[in-house]
């Protein structure tokens, strides 16, 4: 398991980057296949004293992301706050793999509830955040094919309102995404 700690506007000490090594280690518990772990800690002088410090954990596991963030007065306490959360992600990830192992999503799919696909890796959304017409910031990433069950997992686990990903169904470009009255709706390419 690889652990990358940086700070955006903040300087990671050694006795914060041991820390950070430390606990972390608790997280190897839920997955044996986590290939890297970024710490990111941040400080921003703008917002309340009680939330200037934040940690963002993004751990790479096969074919998922899990991300968590917090913001608390120091970072030792927004490393925790956002490795709790990590953790109820893990744990579920976890729980979900084991259930399909032990044959739950078989049993599904001959009540005829849900088709079965193999599943598929997935990286984390693309975002546009703009700041009136400027595009102040843009991610690129790979779109792997997967289900609609491994996309709305994915969505879930990042905390994101929406995934882009390429449907094994259709083998073409698909959004997944929240509605207002929080069911999920799918948009798909055609052609």
């Amino acid at each position: 398991m690889d652990v990358v700690v940086f700070g955006k506007h903040a300087e990671v000490d050694a006795e914060l980057r041991a820390l950070t090594q430390l606990k972390l280690e608790r997280i190897s518990k839920f997955a044996s296949d986590v290939r890297r772990i970024d710490v990111d800690y941040g400080e921003h002088q703008t917002r309340r004293a009680g939330d200037s410090h934040t940690c963002e954990i993004l751990v790479h596991v096969n074919h998922h992301l899990v991300k968590g963030t917090a913001a608390a007065n120091e970072h030792a306490v927004a490393l925790d706050m956002a490795l709790d959360k990590v953790e109820i992600q893990m744990r579920r990830l976890h729980e979900r793999r084991i259930n399909r192992r032990n044959g739950s999503r078989t049993r599904a799919t001959r009540g005829g509830a849900e088709d079965e696909a193999a599943p598929a890796a997935g990286t984390a959304p693309g975002e546009v955040e703009p700041a009136g017409t400027r595009i102040v910031k843009i991610k690129q990433f790979e779109v792997k094919p997967m289900t609609l069950e491994e996309a709305a997992l994915q969505m879930e686990l990042l905390g994101h309102d929406f995934f882009l990903f390429r449907s094994t169904e259709s083998n073409g470009a698909a959004v997944i995404y929240r509605r207002k009255d929080g069911a999920l709706g799918v948009i798909e390419v055609k052609g």
